[in-house]
């Protein structure tokens, strides 16, 4: 009765309207005040040592490098290496497009900031030369999606620190490394997918670049690539944890942008640092509710007894694997995917776990659900982002991305019942 009472209300809030983030605050604090005794005090230290978690620190620098990325001609530079390297292939600048989504998706975290900077510089190339607008918007807002997939990734911190009160918890280290495989597969399939579009229904294709175009456009790319070095080398090394890789990703971001390739001049900082501090604020604020949601369903006991009854039902892995990802994709109708990890996670997680699932495993398979939430109205981002760009409308891009997206589902399924290409490198790297 609590768990109906208590979701019935955050249902009835968001469809009013009203932000997440307030939604989840007023659910907490109504059923808080009205049906238990648990003191203020209590919710107020809650609202506190709910963010404390040095993980979360991550999430501001992660940000923060994406935007001087995304200003300091970092995009460009990686999207003329791809280019040089596939664009001579069926459909190139597509296929250009995927490959520097990839590329800066393993030095952003974000998907929305991998849409704008690859985006806003290839669709204008690839309208120009030829490609129907619709293809175009369909390769970059479903490879964008690759931003919360290829390590770094917000939304494996975002599982990471919902999950963490749990002695089975997957650290964000793991869940980094257990992203590589599946996001270059995706990466690959969505290449795939661009390539036989583009082959039949004979798309432009660009000159083949000569063994000194590519080496230039390397040496020219060369800095923002080995951002993913230092990233994914320095955890997996030990040299840095993932919240001081994302604060070193964050200064060298800054000193490339800045000093290196010199596209963004120092009175430009403040302005990426304001906006910056203006995404990190929200992000904070959801999961600062969030936190105090989870906190009230532990209370009450209603994760534990979500999973007893599903496993007392005689669900089984396959079942119970199946319902959580038509569930995830329901919520990513009306979601965003930091407020979904953080509401869904701490109710699955036990039921996962109670299954004999791999949290590590279950991760991946919660990131690849929120990349397809954020490529299908009405909320997905990507195409709110990618509308912006194209000045599209969104049942427009709706019907662009539906080959990309089928393509992106039939991953999801492989990812969910084939769980060694999710935690086969974190297994022979000793990380489990």
């Amino acid at each position: 009765m609590n768990a109906a009472i208590i979701f019935g209300l955050l249902l009835a809030l968001m469809l009013t309207g009203m932000p997440i983030s307030i939604s989840l605050g007023l659910t907490v604090l109504t059923f808080l005040f009205t049906m238990t005794n648990v003191p203020i005090e209590a919710v107020a230290l809650k609202l506190f040592t709910g963010i404390e978690k040095f993980e979360i620190m991550a999430i501001p620098f992660f940000i923060l490098a994406g935007n001087f990325l995304t200003h300091g001609g970092v995009a460009r530079r990686m999207i003329n290496f791809a280019t040089s390297m596939v664009g001579h292939w069926h459909g190139g600048l597509g296929l250009a497009g995927v490959l520097g989504c990839a590329l800066f998706a393993a030095v952003s975290g974000s998907s929305p900031a991998t849409v704008v900077a690859i985006g806003s510089i290839i669709l204008p190339a690839m309208v120009s030369q030829g490609f129907p607008r619709q293809f175009g918007a369909g390769v970059i807002t479903t490879s964008g999606a690759l931003g919360i997939l290829i390590p770094p990734s917000i939304v494996m911190v975002m599982y990471s620190v919902a999950t963490s009160g749990s002695a089975h918890s997957a650290s964000v280290g793991q869940l980094f490394m257990a992203g590589v495989i599946p996001g270059l597969m995706l990466a690959t399939l969505l290449g795939g997918v661009t390539w036989y579009r583009a082959r039949k229904f004979g798309y432009p294709r660009l000159e083949k670049a000569t063994l000194a175009q590519r080496f230039n456009a390397l040496r020219e790319a060369i800095w923002g690539l080995l951002l993913i070095v230092i990233v994914i080398g320095g955890i997996y090394s030990g040299i840095f944890t993932p919240t001081e890789a994302a604060a070193m990703s964050a200064v060298y971001a800054f000193v490339i942008a800045v000093f290196v390739y010199k596209d963004m001049p120092l009175a430009g900082v403040p302005k990426v640092l304001l906006s910056s501090a203006n995404m990190s604020a929200m992000l904070l604020y959801i999961i600062t509710n969030a936190v105090l949601f989870s906190f009230v369903l532990t209370s009450e006991n209603i994760p534990q007894a979500i999973a007893d009854w599903i496993v007392g039902q005689g669900f089984g892995p396959i079942a119970f694997l199946l319902v959580t990802n038509i569930l995830l994709l329901m919520a990513g109708n009306f979601m965003e995917p930091s407020s979904i990890v953080l509401i869904m996670a701490p109710i699955l997680f036990p039921v996962a776990v109670k299954l004999g699932i791999d949290p590590v495993h279950f991760g991946i398979l919660i990131v690849v659900n929120m990349e397809v939430g954020m490529c299908h109205p009405p909320v997905g981002l990507n195409l709110y982002v990618a509308s912006g760009i194209t000045k599209m409308g969104i049942t427009e891009l709706t019907v662009a991305v539906w080959p990309w997206l089928l393509a992106m589902l039939g991953f999801l399924v492989l990812i969910t019942y084939v769980p060694i290409l999710s935690l086969w490198l974190p297994r022979a790297l000793g990380m489990m």
